[in-house]
C-alpha cells in the first residue's frame, strides 16, 4: 500500500513531462519543508498510490483572466450610437437592477459590460427599487454623449475551472445550456461544478442561446484547461423571463 501523501501542485504536474526533475525536486523538498511552500504557489493536491491527481493551472490561464469576477464596484462610461441605443437590456431581481441582454459590437459591449452585471447606479442615481421601466427610461433619457454607470460583476454568477482527462472529458453533462449531471471523480466533481446550473460563459465567452451542439463545439476546441461561468437555474430562468418581450 502507498502512503497518501500532499505535494504542491507543481511537483504533481513536473513528471508528465520531466520524471527525473520531479524526483529531484521531491528529494530536495522533503528536506527543507518550509522553504518548499513559499516556492510553488498553486496550492496542493493529495495523490494516492501512483495515480497523478492533476489539477487545473489557474493563475495564468487565459480563460480564466477573461472570466474573472472582480470584487467592488467599478465605474463604466459609454456614449450612444448613431441610433441614439447603448444595445444594452436590464432586469429587475430583488430590487437590484441586473443585465440582461448585451448586443455584439454595441457600445454596451464595447464598454465591458456583460450579462449578470448589476448596474448600481446611473448617472449618480442609485437604481435599487427601481422598476425596468424607470431603469429603460434613466437610460433614453441620458446625454447620449455620456452615460456614467457604476457596476458589480456578475455577483448572482461564478466560475469554475476545470481540467480534461486523458479521454478530453470535463466530466459534466448539460441540456439546453442546463447542467444536469457531475460524472464522479471527474475534473468537474474535484473542482465543485453543480447540477441546475445555466452554464453563461466558456473561457469568458457568452454562450448564452447557443444550441448545445455549438457549445459542445467551443467546449472541444477549448483546450485542456477550461472556464465555465455558471449560474443557479432558478435564477437564470427568472433573468431571462419575458426576454423576447
Amino acid at each position: 500500500h502507498y502512503k497518501t501523501r500532499c505535494l504542491p501542485l507543481s511537483v504533481v504536474l513536473i513528471p508528465l513531462v520531466c520524471p527525473n526533475l520531479a524526483t529531484r525536486v521531491s528529494i530536495e523538498s522533503e528536506e527543507e519543508p518550509d522553504k518548499r511552500l513559499q516556492y510553488f504557489e498553486f496550492g496542493l493536491v493529495c495523490t494516492h498510490g501512483m495515480s497523478w491527481a492533476a489539477a487545473p493551472i489557474t493563475g495564468s490561464d487565459l480563460g480564466v483572466k477573461r472570466a474573472e469576477i472582480r470584487q467592488g464596484v467599478r465605474e463604466v462610461v459609454l456614449c450612444k450610437d448613431m441610433d441614439g441605443k447603448i444595445g444594452l437590456r436590464l432586469k429587475v431581481i430583488d430590487n437590484g437592477v441586473f443585465v440582461q441582454l448585451v448586443q455584439a459590437n454595441t457600445p454596451a459591449a464595447l464598454a465591458g459590460l456583460r450579462f449578470g452585471d448589476q448596474i448600481l447606479q446611473i448617472n449618480g442615481k442609485s437604481c435599487a427599487g427601481w422598476s425596468n421601466d424607470n431603469a429603460h427610461k434613466e437610460l433614453k433619457n441620458a446625454n447620449p454623449e455620456k452615460i456614467t454607470l457604476a457596476v458589480r460583476d456578475r455577483p448572482l454568477e461564478r466560475f469554475v475551472t476545470l481540467h480534461q482527462d486523458m479521454n478530453r472529458q470535463l466530466g459534466f453533462l448539460f441540456k439546453k445550456g442546463r447542467i444536469t449531471s457531475i460524472v464522479k471523480d471527474s475534473s468537474a466533481a474535484r473542482n465543485g461544478l453543480l447540477t441546475d446550473h445555466q452554464i453563461c460563459e466558456i473561457n469568458g465567452q457568452n454562450i448564452i442561446g447557443l444550441k448545445d451542439s455549438q457549445i459542445t463545439d467551443i467546449l472541444n476546441s477549448s483546450g485542456g484547461v477550461v472556464t465555465v461561468t455558471v449560474m443557479p437555474v432558478v435564477i437564470f430562468e427568472h433573468m431571462m423571463k419575458r426576454y423576447g418581450k
